[in-house]
């Protein structure tokens, strides 16, 4: 006998080699960077989410690096108007959440989710680099193109958009798989890791703001007082400590293999259920089509128990005669209850999907027009001459952020755990409620700020006056409200989708909740445009003019509050009506 091999020391007793055997690999059929069943004391967990919540804190210094004054770039470096600068940014920040779909169809279905963030995060720091290129040296952006058409600015303009949107496209794959990719590090079938996954979400959320914050403090200072070279120069070299630290992790990570289109089950349902419309479901869900055995067809993916909503897809499921007459069964014609399961998941997520967008609507103002707002503000601090920029007053609203998160794993989880019984204290669709109602305040407090700051216009006659005399620092109030109801929000969605979406789908949840940042940029640019053609017409200077003192912004304001208001309405009513995916066993 081989006496270095502690699987045949026992291999007399056959039921404690596979109890070793259980206790020394992952059992969700996770593998390591070699292509071998995952160790469970080797990788994940833990260790390997140090890598990866390394890299998204520093994506996000990349990142915000980038954005969060990007729209006072537009206006005195690229000469935009307020409008025209709010909406590029509202559509170029669009395209970075929206990008994450595609990102997480190649990875959940062809390469995986380890080389599709690796391949991504180089590209994303090759725009960067280029974007850094075209700030730090516009003279020379003129000669790539034909002096009579274009003139340095419109150069620097064409090279910027085109960083800018190389970045969206590459942060598409990062984006949409790095927040999966930790939660991955930690076995479902293991109750001692699953228990840790909640706790994930909200450190993941909280390690990001702080590279959020490094952006809008540190960052925005150089780029206002330095240079937009050194500026952007600082967010490309955290992209590419970021993608080094990935790498860095390759020997601890577990990863899933990729499963093919995910799209081909849900268009087998949906064709199953037309070409047996006419058939009746039996009321008994048992006698609908499942295989046997604990293993669902679908590579990556648990059973999941029967559901009553959709009942026209259940048709799919249920087994004629004709589905055996070629001693095969065609997956066209007959499909399994876990397949028709994941089909109503994704279905019923698209109610709590679409409430959230007007949520994104108002909290993408805190890098856009209530910047625009600060910019109107005095900056400067006390009796120094040092004066913050607008755009580093986010810091208040991640500071929040960085204050709530700890206070909601240690103290509200514990307290609503004992009133409600549920081990995370309140249900994911609980806490993305309750950010809703506090977001209805941080409009409230913005809207009441541009009508202080009218009144002190109009009483002085400080039309032409930029800045007026009153503090940025009364923004305060807003970004603190905004950043309370992110950690209720944005991580509540975060583990959401994560966890509601088919196993095999992951990739795609995150993607869900990215693209619920995409359409409330969008939607946030097509008000905008909305408003400025209402509001102008017959020569008025509208709500949102170039000179903010001739404006009314708060309109603005209250106009998301009211839409928040209503959708929070809505939200309650399909919250009631959802069903949680439920899984066999």
């Amino acid at each position: 006998m081989e006496q270095n091999s502690p699987h045949l020391i026992l291999s007399s007793d056959e039921s404690m080699y596979v109890l070793l055997d259980n206790c020394l690999y992952t059992t969700d059929g996770t593998v390591d960077y070699r292509n071998r069943p995952a160790n469970r004391l080797k990788t994940g967990s833990w260790k390997a989410c140090f890598f990866i919540i390394a890299t998204a804190s520093f994506e996000r210094l990349a990142f915000f690096g980038m954005s969060a004054n990007l729209l006072l770039y537009f206006k005195y470096e690229l000469n935009e108007h307020s409008a025209t600068a709010s909406r590029n940014l509202s559509n170029w920040t669009g395209a970075c959440y929206i990008a994450p779909l595609f990102g997480a169809f190649v990875a959940d279905g062809y390469v995986g989710k380890y080389w599709t963030i690796a391949s991504t995060s180089i590209v994303y720091a090759i725009g960067i680099t280029l974007l850094t290129l075209s700030a730090s040296a516009p003279e020379w952006m003129s000669t790539l193109f034909t002096t009579d058409a274009y003139n340095v600015t419109d150069a620097q303009t064409i090279i910027c958009f085109t960083a800018l949107y190389l970045v969206a496209v590459a942060s598409g794959g990062l984006k949409a798989c790095i927040a999966a990719y930790g939660a991955d590090q930690f076995d479902d079938n293991d109750k001692a890791e699953k228990k840790f996954k909640s706790s994930y979400f909200n450190w993941y959320y909280q390690m990001m703001n702080i590279g959020n914050l490094l952006a809008h403090s540190l960052v925005v200072w150089v780029q206002d007082n330095v240079g937009w070279d050194w500026g952007f120069g600082i967010p490309a070299l955290a992209m590419a400590t970021g993608v080094v630290l990935f790498f860095s992790g390759t020997w601890f990570y577990r990863n899933h293999k990729p499963r093919g289109s995910p799209m081909t089950s849900f268009f087998q349902v949906v064709v199953a259920s037309l070409k047996k419309k006419n058939t009746i479901v039996p009321t008994d869900a048992l006698l609908l089509y499942e295989i046997s055995g604990a293993n669902s067809t679908i590579t990556g993916s648990r059973k999941l128990d029967h559901t009553t909503n959709f009942r026209f897809f259940d048709k799919a499921a249920v087994e004629t005669p004709s589905d055996r007459a070629k001693g095969s069964i065609n997956p066209w014609s007959l499909c399994t209850v876990t397949q028709v399961e994941e089909l109503k998941t994704m279905l019923r997520l698209l109610p709590i999907w679409i409430t959230g967008i007007i949520f994104s609507t108002a909290r993408s103002q805190m890098d856009n027009l209530v910047v625009l707002q600060g910019s109107f503000m005095d900056t400067q601090v006390g009796k120094s001459s040092f004066n913050i920029p607008p755009a580093s007053l986010s810091t208040f609203g991640i500071l929040s952020v960085i204050f709530w998160v700890p206070v909601y794993d240690q103290i509200i989880v514990p307290l609503t755990r004992k009133l409600t019984n549920h081990p995370n204290g309140l249900t994911q669709l609980q806490r993305i409620g309750t950010g809703y109602f506090i977001s209805i305040f941080s409009m409230l407090s913005a809207g009441i700020l541009e009508v202080i700051r009218l009144n002190i216009v109009k009483r002085h006659n400080y039309y032409e006056i930029s800045p007026i005399p009153i503090s940025i620092f009364w923004q305060v109030p807003q970004f603190l409200l905004m950043g309370c109801a992110e950690v209720f929000t944005l991580v509540g969605q975060m583990e959401f989708f994560y966890e509601q979406v088919p196993d095999s789908m992951r990739s795609l949840g995150s993607a869900l909740r990215l693209m619920i940042i995409a359409m409330g940029n969008y939607t946030s640019s097509l008000l905008v445009s909305i408003v400025i053609k209402v509001t102008t017409k017959d020569g008025k200077p509208g709500w949102i003019p170039d000179n903010l003192n001739y404006g009314k912004l708060q309109n603005f304001f209250w106009l998301l509050a009211v839409l928040s208001l209503i959708n929070l309405g809505v939200f309650v009513v399909v919250a009631k009506w959802h069903t949680s995916k439920r899984v066999v066993g």
